[in-house]
């Protein structure tokens, strides 16, 4: 094995024959997700058969991770294509799908979600379309939200919806979400990720979900991805309660000031490390990539700096789901990724879970196997699993050496592609 750290690619219309996936495998992806806020069910199910069909052809574990849409906050659908809105601007968005219900003289925007106005109050903002529009709130009128525009720009239907300090009280899986997710259960995906996470409470729901959807022994592995500012307030309760987490840096940059991104990495990262989950590091990562056969040298660099943060795994997102080169993205984020390795001990910071509190049974024998690769003639260590957790303890203490994972169960031996090392 020439790396630690693992590959997450996005599959889409960029990723989706055979012989794409087959390169994409070869170049070094182990898990491929599949992003359910976009595709059909049947569009994902042929992937699905497709990954494994060739990950037993080429002898290598490809982990599928359905990643669920949430309760993402949309705008409706625009009578035009897009609306030029300019600044100081008043605008009127509105549950109503009918413009006389506003006042005359406004520019008036559907909105998707009802009861919006209870967690608003004048002075909120209100970003869309991943932050490159932003509204101040003035007044609200029963159900219409009167904003003027801050910064405009071309505004498209059904674009994403941003509201920074503001706590609207919705469920953390949609009714979507509920067909989606029983549908990649009788599909087999081997990891579920859960969009727009608060509270750990929002863990429990969607896996006590699962269990009464599934007569399956083990349930995936959850991935709680933190995006809301709640989620980096309840940070140690949702890593006690999930399996692994995401770093997912586009919403989490909207929603809170992008100067604070870093810090707010860093800080997932070690308490992942510490509570021996995993963690995946995403957005952004290679986007140059979605046009240009290279990356800029500032990319470059995030990828290695995850790295010597100690993240398990970086995910591509559009450069590998719409982007011109998606073979391309994966061979060079495995490049970085191994230059980068080469030096973790002159700049890496890996938090492990050895230098934490948890009180696991595992925990002295993992020690024990790691003392050991101490001595220059270890070159791996062996891990005997059932479920994959004494491979992810194992994985966790961060160890210099290869750990190779042995199991009877097919969906051990799948879910594990995302654990780092193993």
């Amino acid at each position: 094995m020439n790396r630690f750290a693992k590959i997450v690619a996005t599959l889409g219309p960029s990723s989706s024959d055979e012989s794409t996936l087959r390169e994409l495998i070869e170049a070094g992806m182990d898990v491929a997700r599949l992003n359910f806020s976009h595709g059909t069910h049947e569009d994902h199910a042929d992937k699905v058969k497709l990954l494994r069909k060739l990950s037993e052809e080429l002898g290598k574990p490809v982990s599928i991770l359905m990643d669920l849409q949430g309760p993402k906050l949309r705008i409706g659908k625009l009578d035009k294509d897009f609306i030029t809105l300019k600044s100081n601007q008043v605008v009127a968005l509105s549950s109503s799908e009918n413009p006389e219900n506003v006042r005359e003289g406004t520019i008036f925007i559907p909105f998707d979600v009802p009861k919006l106005h209870e967690a608003l109050v004048p002075g909120n903002h209100i970003l869309m379309d991943d932050g490159q529009l932003e509204f101040e709130v003035l007044e609200l009128d029963g159900e219409n939200i009167y904003a003027r525009v801050i910064l405009g720009g071309n505004l498209k239907s059904h674009k994403g919806v941003n509201l920074p300090g503001s706590k609207l009280d919705i469920p953390c899986l949609t009714p979507k979400d509920l067909e989606d997710l029983q549908f990649g259960l009788d599909l087999g995906v081997d990891l579920v990720a859960i969009s727009f996470v608060k509270q750990a409470s929002d863990i429990l729901t969607v896996r006590e979900t699962m269990r009464q959807m599934t007569s399956m022994r083990r349930l995936p592995p959850i991935v709680a991805k933190l995006e809301r500012p709640e989620a980096i307030a309840n940070l140690e309760s949702i890593i006690d309660a999930t399996d692994g987490v995401m770093v997912a840096r586009g919403d989490l940059g909207v929603e809170m000031s992008p100067a604070v991104v870093p810090s707010a990495q860093k800080a997932i990262i070690r308490a992942a490390n510490q509570k021996g989950k995993f963690v995946i590091t995403a957005t952004q990562m290679l986007e140059s990539m979605i046009n240009n056969p290279r990356p800029t040298r500032a990319e470059a660099a995030d990828v290695a700096n995850a790295i010597f943060d100690g993240t398990d795994a970086v995910m591509l997102s559009a450069e590998s789901a719409a982007g011109k080169y998606p073979v391309q993205s994966v061979r060079m984020m495995e490049s970085i990724i191994s230059e980068s390795e080469k030096h973790l001990k002159e700049w890496g910071h890996l938090d492990s879970v050895l230098s934490s509190d948890q009180l696991d049974a595992s925990i002295p024998i993992v020690r024990a196997a790691k003392d050991l690769t101490a001595d220059a003639k270890v070159s791996g260590i062996v891990v005997f699993t059932i479920s994959g957790a004494s491979a992810m303890w194992m994985s966790k203490a961060k160890p210099s050496v290869p750990i190779y994972a042995f199991t009877p169960e097919t969906r051990t031996y799948q879910w594990l592609g995302i654990a780092w090392g193993v």
